[in-house]
């Protein structure tokens, strides 16, 4: 098998779709530009296609990644110029990669992820600074993550990777925060909002909140530039 590693987006037009329906997408896409697509064996082939970390519903992301293996040898500028030509609005595909060998699974890569969080702001910045020093300066903190199935508790500060920043422009609150993703688990950015509101008293309107994902990263590189 011959495989790719390509850095994709995923745009505005599409920031409420789910990951099972952005898979959709590529692998659509996939067909569409008439690539030799693999698929694994047994009574329900589908597409040998990875993705590094999938994204809420409501998040748009400038450099997703995944990994998809082909059954004939195309060069890389041909099949990038095939899939691009074939992703609709909202996904752009910025680069692409052929590798070989063994390679770590693009979910086992990936170790941390940068996002950017557009909020409302509903009080001073006086009050916004109170509300983060208090979250950077506390040590553990224990979040209720509620599931229809179970409740579970996350202790959230060891997902935290730096103190978390923050500016105001133009009436909007933007938060910046790095998040460590393990193969046991992780924090959602809009669950750090929520704690910071209810918690911490951070004065902003959490349900018109807008999330970026602006990288992810393993052992401080971009995914493209691990093969």
């Amino acid at each position: 098998m011959f495989k790719y590693r390509a850095e994709i987006t995923k745009g505005e037009e599409i920031r409420y779709i789910s990951h099972l329906d952005y898979a959709g997408i590529i692998e659509r896409a996939i067909c569409r530009a008439h690539l030799p697509a693999a698929y694994s064996e047994g009574f329900n082939p589908h597409m040998k296609l990875a993705f590094a970390s999938a994204l809420a519903v409501g998040v748009t992301s400038d450099a997703e990644y995944m990994d998809f293996e082909l059954t004939k040898p195309l060069c890389q500028p041909e099949v990038f110029d095939r899939l691009k030509a074939q992703l609709p609005a909202g996904v752009e595909l910025r680069k692409l990669k052929t590798f070989s060998g063994k390679q770590k699974a693009l979910m086992a890569e990936v170790n941390l992820a940068k996002y950017e969080i557009a909020v409302p702001l509903t009080g001073t910045e006086a009050a916004v600074q109170a509300a983060l020093a208090a979250f950077n300066q506390t040590t553990a903190f224990i979040y209720h993550r509620v599931t229809p199935k179970k409740t579970r508790e996350i202790e959230i500060k060891q997902y935290i990777a730096a103190p978390l920043q923050a500016a105001v422009r133009d009436g909007s609150l933007w938060l910046t925060m790095d998040i460590i993703i393990t193969q046991s688990g992780s924090i959602k950015p809009g669950e750090i909002l929520g704690v910071l509101q209810q918690d911490f008293a951070l004065p902003v309107e959490v349900s018109q909140a807008l999330i970026y994902r602006r990288a992810l990263l393993g052992s401080g590189r971009p995914l493209i530039d691990l093969v």
